[in-house]
């Protein structure tokens, strides 16, 4: 009988000498992550000056607090409230120390991640601590919502600074009061802080003297070698854009190819993720001819480049090359987001100029009305936009990491603070995930161009009132009579569902509007293999709101993708043999995906 050895795993032991050494360490690292940012300063290359959103914080709580303190008795009930709030807490803590089961003053929401540690509610400390910040959250997030007299926007704005303070100062976020850090630290003798500090000067040192977080290891994820892999060719580009033909994967193939313009804010290949992912490789593979517009990741020479230009030089000379290219006129067109607003005014203009080029549209999480177009709405007002403007005329373009910020803080907790504990408090670096590599591959945006996105669509909502003019020409949607397949997503914050079922109406022509689980992307990007989410339909989509739509909607499993197959061919089934990429016309130029898209902030 053979001997067996069983190895038991000894468990860690504080040591305060490593300890020591460790934190040592981490001040040492944390003065070289100092460094990164003070070096673009004192070199000049960045010229730190207050940002213009500041004044905006101000301005909007100087509106609530007028309310508040205007009126003796109203901030008398005020602190009176806050401070019973604060006495219950304490009696109910008292009361649990001294073995009484006590009720806690507050408990937060189930879907909240950051307290999903068990020690929040059995350490009578981290549940003393959590609970005051809940109930001051609580009595902040009241505060302005009872505010009376104060205009919607202001309070709006309000209700997101204050979010995005109190969820900065979440007890989570700081290695003494989160349990799960603080465990993590003691176990490792400090070596997490080590790391996390490694990581902050890396990302900072990225960022050129700015915080870059990382949301994903970039080691494996390479466009055109991880992601953006599907075969095919650039076959024309100009300053704006290169456009992408893909090489067949079918015998036979729609007779109608489909043009993709996607959101110049973010880069095409979000629908060409890694293969089981891409949307693009999914189209080639049931017969479509995909051609994808890859914008340019603008600099300062193009920053007079205006919303115009990237109609002529985006769709309409996409238009034009697919016709040289395939000998088609006309084709189904798709729209991504901004990418489908610029799809909606490019459609609009065909048909004032009674250009007969488009089959069928689809549009994406794509807006044209925008009254009801969500949290974005709070970075929008005359005043902020001017200070935009004046950044952005110095500049030339705006830069992609102050968008990409914008974004991010709509989800603040999950893109941005979950982040900063995990990496620089707990030392763990984020796992590879395409989607978050995208995300954080932002582009540039040309100051012209943005100016005239801001102030036409989100400030004054002109594309849908028909008093949008561009090229000289008054747009008006009623006149774009194509098909239109409009899809939304259930969750999204940036394209709100019931914003793009309200600008379902505005179009001239039959429009099926569908809603699909889940998010902004995750909504869209949902491949029938994954079995996840579902969409809703139902052909009613006039004078109805979303709750009531949604009532009467026919629910579906999994993704939209198949049935968005389908209607495409029931609007043109013919099909012909599968076509080269490029021709005598149009050589191609180079690999799929293309320089352009390789251009990093």
């Amino acid at each position: 009988m053979s001997d067996v050895t069983i190895e038991t795993k000894v468990e860690k032991k504080f040591d305060p000498e490593t300890f020591a050494l460790n934190l040592a360490r981490a001040m040492e690292t944390s003065g070289q992550a100092l460094a990164a940012y003070l070096k673009p300063r004192e070199s000049g290359e960045i010229k730190d000056k207050p940002p213009s959103e500041l004044t905006e914080v101000i301005k909007t709580f100087t509106a609530v607090a007028e309310y508040w303190l205007s009126d003796t008795d109203r901030s008398s009930d005020l602190q009176a409230k806050i401070a019973k709030a604060y006495l219950d807490l304490w009696g109910s803590s008292l009361r649990r120390m001294a073995g009484e089961a006590a009720p806690p003053a507050i408990t937060p929401s189930p879907r909240d991640k950051r307290f999903k540690d068990p020690e929040w509610k059995s350490n009578q400390f981290f549940d003393f601590v959590m609970q005051l910040y809940l109930l001051t959250t609580q009595w902040a997030q009241e505060l302005v919502r009872n505010a009376e007299g104060v205009d919607p926007h202001t309070r709006k704005k309000a209700e997101f600074y204050v979010q995005q303070i109190t969820n900065a100062l979440a007890p989570s976020n700081f290695v003494l009061t989160n349990p799960e850090v603080l465990r993590e630290t003691l176990a490792s003798n400090g070596d997490n802080l080590v790391r996390g500090m490694k990581m902050l000067a890396e990302d900072i040192e990225a960022g050129g003297g700015t915080l870059r977080i990382r949301q994903s290891d970039p080691s494996n994820l390479v466009v055109g070698v991880n992601m953006a892999t599907t075969p095919g060719k650039v076959i024309y580009q100009n300053d704006l854009m290169q456009l992408i033909q893909y090489t067949p994967a079918t015998e036979n193939v729609l007779r109608t190819p489909l043009l993709i313009v996607p959101p110049w804010i973010n880069k095409f290949y979000i629908l060409d993720l890694k293969p089981d992912k891409s949307f693009i490789q999914w189209c080639v593979d049931q017969g479509v001819t995909v051609f994808v517009i890859s914008w340019v990741n603008p600099d300062k020479s193009l920053g007079a480049k205006t919303f115009e230009d990237y109609m002529k030089d985006g769709p309409l000379a996409a238009i034009d090359a697919i016709e040289k290219a395939t000998g088609e006129m006309k084709v189904h067109t798709m729209g991504y987001c901004v990418g489908g607003t610029l799809l909606a005014s490019t459609l609009a203009w065909l048909a004032e100029k009674r250009r007969v080029r488009v089959t069928s549209a689809t549009f994406l999480a794509a807006q044209v009305d925008f009254t009801h177009a969500g949290d974005l709405l709070v970075f929008v007002d005359e005043d902020q936009i001017s200070a935009l403007e004046r950044d952005m005329k110095e500049a030339g373009v705006l830069e992609g990491s102050k968008m990409a910020m914008a974004f991010n803080m709509l989800r603040s907790n999950d893109l941005i603070w979950s982040y900063v504990v995990s990496n620089y408090l707990k030392g763990q670096p984020p796992s590879s995930f395409d989607l978050l590599h995208w995300n954080s591959d932002a582009t540039r945006m040309p100051a012209a161009n943005h100016s005239y996105y801001l102030r036409n669509c989100y400030l004054e909502n002109r594309l849908s009132t028909g008093s949008m003019v561009l090229d000289n020409t008054l747009l008006d949607l009623s006149k774009v009579k194509v098909p239109i397949y409009n899809l939304a997503t259930r969750e999204d914050h940036i394209a709100p569902a019931d914003s793009v079922l309200y600008g379902s109406q505005f179009f001239g022509g039959p429009v099926k509007f569908v809603l699909s689980g889940s998010g902004h992307i995750a909504g869209v990007v949902n491949p029938p293999s994954s079995g996840k989410y579902q969409f809703w339909t139902n052909d009613n989509i006039r004078d109805v709101t979303l709750a009531d739509w949604l009532k009467a909607a026919q629910e579906h499993k999994g993704s939209w993708w198949p049935d968005w197959r389908q209607w495409l061919e029931s609007i043109d089934a013919e099909q012909v043999p599968a076509r080269t990429v490029g021709t005598d016309a149009l050589p191609p130029i180079e690999d799929a995906p293309g320089s352009y898209v390789r251009v990093r902030a």
